[in-house]
């Protein structure tokens, strides 16, 4: 091999390892111990909650459910917190006669405890809510839970951040170690069952797609001083 194509080869070489590098440190996890986030709920009006697989924007209760939003530090679905309330249609919803052409939804909202509390925010003094909201028959979880808890919050990608004020910024953030919000962004990096939203400003760092594209640059430059030098 003459010295031009091992002087190739070497710099190939080297491209391909600082995309390996740059690929592992894309892929690897934020450092996180949870995400501050609204959870959604949902119950056929009986005594359980069931997580919800959609977010309250697309789901379509039925006349006699009940829907729940918790807001808590929690780090995946398998562990975040329920509403401490029950999902009692009867009891919510009692006196409330349906009308033609609605529907009637029993809708929880507890604000979380101590520990889940953003820095630099009070929640509300009481800390579960719960309304009847008497809604159009194809009306939406988030419709229903319009007219009993305003004002609400969302983030550009239509993730739900605030109930009834609270909080008053943030959209998801990831929780460092100790409590404290590891990156102060509006972007959601909550789970993503029940929002839309994008992946990036989520505070784990930068893109796979800056990086990757970061080390194709440093091959396309190897290459390129390797035509110069055969050139020369």
């Amino acid at each position: 091999m003459t010295t031009a194509g091992k002087g190739f080869a070497r710099t190939v070489t080297a491209a391909a390892g600082a995309l390996l590098t740059l690929t592992a440190v894309a892929a690897a996890p934020a450092q996180a111990a949870g995400y501050r986030y609204w959870s959604f709920w949902e119950s056929d009006g009986g005594t359980s909650w069931t997580y919800a697989t959609q977010g309250p924007a697309t789901a379509r209760p039925a006349d006699g459910d009940a829907i729940g939003f918790r807001f808590a530090l929690s780090q995946g679905t398998s562990d975040t917190s329920k509403p401490t309330a029950a999902p009692d249609f009867a009891e919510i919803c009692a006196g409330v006669e349906k009308k033609d052409g609605s529907k009637r939804i029993a809708v929880v909202v507890d604000f979380g405890g101590p520990k889940d509390t953003p820095p630099g925010e009070k929640p509300p003094a009481k800390p579960v809510e719960t309304g009847c909201a008497q809604v159009r028959e194809d009306a939406t979880g988030a419709e229903a839970l319009a007219e009993v808890a305003k004002p609400l919050r969302y983030d550009g990608a239509a993730m739900l951040c605030g109930i009834a004020g609270y909080p008053a910024r943030g959209c998801g953030e990831p929780v460092a170690e100790g409590g404290e919000q590891s990156t102060p962004s509006s972007a959601s990096a909550a789970p993503a069952t029940q929002s839309s939203a994008s992946d990036e400003g989520s505070g784990g760092g930068p893109s796979f797609g800056v990086l990757a594209g970061g080390a194709a640059v440093l091959a396309l430059g190897g290459a390129a001083v390797w035509k110069a030098r055969r050139r020369g």
